[in-house]
């Protein structure tokens, strides 16, 4: 049966990966596709599928109502003026939201299906209808590591991230971009010139950070030949609230009735699109690294264990060599000397897939199904 689908917010960073894997999975043969806009209202979209589609206006909640299932990637804007004035209307449509906005509502569910299916399953069937996008840092641990919370052998975990520009947002990967090629441009007569010391080529590029026509308007400072450990904004806990997310959407992805304990330091780094995670996992009992690595391993299809040498990790265990996969490489895997079931693993995944597009591009054929 064709459903009546809205989508909203499909030209953002999310939003057009996710149509780009529809298109890729001929996900829109069963689908009745309307097509919102909160700026461009009456435009007529660019070619697409086949067809020009006329842009409707977002805000349009007569039109909204006759949706089947509205999937949002506008944000959480977006979604705290619109959600709960559209169920006010008794509109008893499936919501599908990549944004914060509904995450830890009761009646919603963070959807990651190789994680949580039966209990996505489960919700649908006890109608629930609201299915919301995870975390990207969230998502993309669970999907390395979820064979460990699955057979609950993790006592505890720490973690450090090294979270891409797309994190932040398209504008974000524009700036560090720019960065790159502003520092590139002040130093580029330099490089060559085997008279001057690359002291005095690091002090130009440290010095034009500081100029006032570097561009730092979207992170504020530069994220070119820098590390930014602070995401999002300041909370009671003394933690960021991105870092607050991995323990609290963690263990409600997995339904944990007593809580896994997790945290660490969430860190923007300038790769473009992919995240990566350190981990130093505590178990619940002694293992082998073999063991850990079957574990981990067996859990799901995406999953690349890299082996811990040198050649592989720089080739396998990089954003570079995941961007644009659903591959989840993980590697570094080690017993650390400080106890017998203390474990190191780091772990790469792209942040617009598994960290974003393709839970919410699976949630939507379940629910079409």
């Amino acid at each position: 049966m064709i459903k009546k689908v809205g989508f909203i917010g499909w030209r953002g960073i999310v939003g057009s990966v996710l149509m780009r894997r529809m298109i890729e999975e001929n996900n829109f043969e069963n689908i009745d596709a309307t097509f919102f806009s909160t700026s461009q209202i009456g435009s007529i979209c660019p070619l697409f599928l086949g067809k020009n589609y006329i842009l409707n206006d977002a805000y349009d909640f007569s039109l909204l109502k006759n949706m089947d299932i509205i999937v949002s990637c506008q944000g959480s804007e977006y979604t705290d003026i619109v959600y709960n004035k559209l169920r006010s209307l008794r509109w008893n449509g499936y919501w599908i939201d990549a944004s914060s906005s509904l995450r830890m509502n009761n009646d919603s569910i963070i959807v990651l299906d190789p994680v949580n299916i039966q209990l996505i399953k489960k919700g649908i069937y006890n109608g629930i209808k609201t299915f919301v996008g995870g975390n990207c840092t969230v998502s993309l641990m669970l999907m390395a590591l979820g064979g460990l919370f699955q057979n609950n052998l993790i006592e505890s975990l720490i973690f450090s991230t090294y979270q891409a520009a797309s994190g932040a947002g398209s504008k974000h990967i524009i700036e560090l971009i720019r960065q790159m090629g502003y520092l590139y441009n002040i130093v580029s007569s330099d490089l060559n010139n085997i008279s001057i010391s690359i002291l005095d080529i690091e002090k130009k590029i440290s010095n034009s950070i500081l100029e006032l026509n570097f561009p730092k308007k979207q992170f504020g400072t530069s994220l070119a030949g820098n590390v930014l450990p602070w995401i999002d904004v300041f909370t009671e806990s003394q933690q960021t609230k991105e870092e607050w997310k991995v323990q609290e959407e963690a263990n409600k992805i997995l339904n944990q009735k007593n809580n896994i304990c997790i945290d660490g330091t969430c860190v923007r780094v300038g790769a473009l699109r992919c995240h990566s995670q350190s981990f130093f996992i505590k178990l619940r009992k002694n293992l082998s690294c073999d063991n850990l690595t079957e574990i981990i391993q067996n859990h799901n299809d995406w999953i690349r264990v890299i082996p811990n040498d040198y050649k592989s990790t720089i080739k396998y265990l990089t954003p570079i060599s995941v961007s644009g996969t659903l591959n989840i490489s993980v590697g570094r895997i080690r017993k650390l000397n400080v106890g017998s079931n203390i474990f190191s693993v780091f772990t790469v995944g792209d942040q617009l897939l598994w960290g974003a597009a393709e839970p919410l591009r699976r949630i939507l054929m379940l629910l079409l199904s």
